[in-house]
C-alpha cells in the first residue's frame, strides 16, 4: 500500500491530465435526500480519466521503451489516453481496439496520430491480437489497468476527492471494468479515510469483478455485454484483483435499463 500511495503522489499525470471539479448533482440530491456530488473526469482532454493511468505510466517508460513506441489494446478511453499521452510525448501508438468499438472513439483516436488495428468483438480478443503484435513490432505494451503505474494514475482521482470535499464523504460509487480506477481510488482513500465505503458498480452482463470477489479467485467471463463498452472486461486484473479484494468495500450490479435512467439522469 505504502508504494502505491507514493506513486499516486508522485504521478506525473498533470503534465498532460487536468484536475476535474467535484460538482454537486442538484437535481439528484434533491431526489435522494441526500448531497450527491459528480467527479466530472468528462473535462479531462479526452473526456475521461483513463488519460491518467496511460499518461502517468508511458511519462516513466525508459527512453529506450519510449523509442520503441508503444501498444495499447482498448475499447476506446484507454486507447484515446494512450494516444494522447504518445503524442504529448513525441511517440509512436499502435493501437488494437475491438471491431465493435463505436466510429467516434476509432476517429478520436486516428485524429491524435495513432496507427488503428480493428480485431475481434471484446476487449479480450483484442488484446490478444496485441500481445501478438507486442511480439512481432517489439513496442512497449501499455495495460489500461493491471499495471503499478496505471493504477496509481487513476489513483490521483481519490486524492483530488478528499481535497475537494474537505474528507466529508460517506461513500465513493466507482465505475469497474478491468479494475484500476477503483483499486487506486480504495487504495488511497482506505489510507487516509477508512471510513469511507468504497463501491463498485458493474454491468450485470460484464462483472467480472463481483464474480471474481465472490468466488475469491480471478473468473473469466463467457461472454459480455456490449452496451457499457468501456468495461465489457472478460477477466479483471491480478494486481486490480489483489487491492479491490483487500479494499473495496462491496460491488453493485446494475442492468441496462438503470443504465440507461442514469445517463438520462445525469
Amino acid at each position: 500500500m505504502q508504494k502505491l500511495i507514493r506513486q499516486i503522489l508522485t504521478s506525473k499525470v498533470y503534465e498532460a491530465a487536468v484536475e476535474t471539479p467535484l460538482e454537486e448533482a442538484v437535481g439528484l440530491s434533491r431526489e435522494l435526500h441526500n448531497r450527491i456530488l459528480l467527479k466530472r473526469e468528462d473535462l479531462q482532454p479526452i473526456f475521461s480519466f483513463k488519460l491518467r493511468g496511460a499518461y502517468n505510466k508511458i511519462a516513466h517508460l525508459s527512453p529506450t521503451e519510449q523509442a520503441s513506441g508503444v501498444i495499447a489494446a482498448s475499447a476506446g478511453n484507454h486507447a484515446q489516453g494512450v494516444a494522447f499521452s504518445a503524442r504529448q510525448l513525441g511517440l509512436k501508438a499502435l493501437i488494437v481496439m475491438p471491431a465493435t468499438t463505436p466510429q467516434i472513439k476509432v476517429s478520436a483516436v486516428k485524429a491524435m496520430g495513432a496507427e488503428v488495428v480493428l480485431h475481434g468483438d471484446s476487449y479480450s480478443e483484442a488484446a490478444e491480437r496485441c500481445q501478438q503484435l507486442v511480439a512481432e513490432t517489439g513496442m512497449t505494451f501499455i495495460h489500461p489497468f493491471d499495471d503499478e503505474l496505471v493504477i496509481a494514475g487513476q489513483g490521483t482521482v481519490a486524492d483530488e476527492l478528499l481535497r475537494q470535499s474537505a474528507g466529508k464523504l460517506d461513500a465513493v460509487f466507482v465505475p469497474v471494468g478491468g479494475g484500476g480506477l477503483i483499486a487506486g481510488i480504495a487504495c488511497y482513500l482506505k489510507a487516509l479515510c477508512p471510513e469511507v465505503k468504497v463501491i463498485g458498480v458493474e454491468p450485470v452482463d460484464s462483472d467480472a469483478m463481483y464474480q471474481s470477489l465472490k468466488a475469491d479467485k480471478r473468473i473469466t467471463l463467457e461472454t459480455v455485454g456490449i452496451f457499457a463498452d468501456g468495461v465489457a472486461v472478460r477477466k479483471i486484473g491480478k494486481q486490480t484483483f489483489d487491492l479491490c479484494r483487500q479494499y473495496v468495500d462491496e460491488i453493485v450490479r446494475v442492468n441496462t435499463d438503470e443504465l440507461c435512467g442514469a445517463i438520462k439522469t445525469v
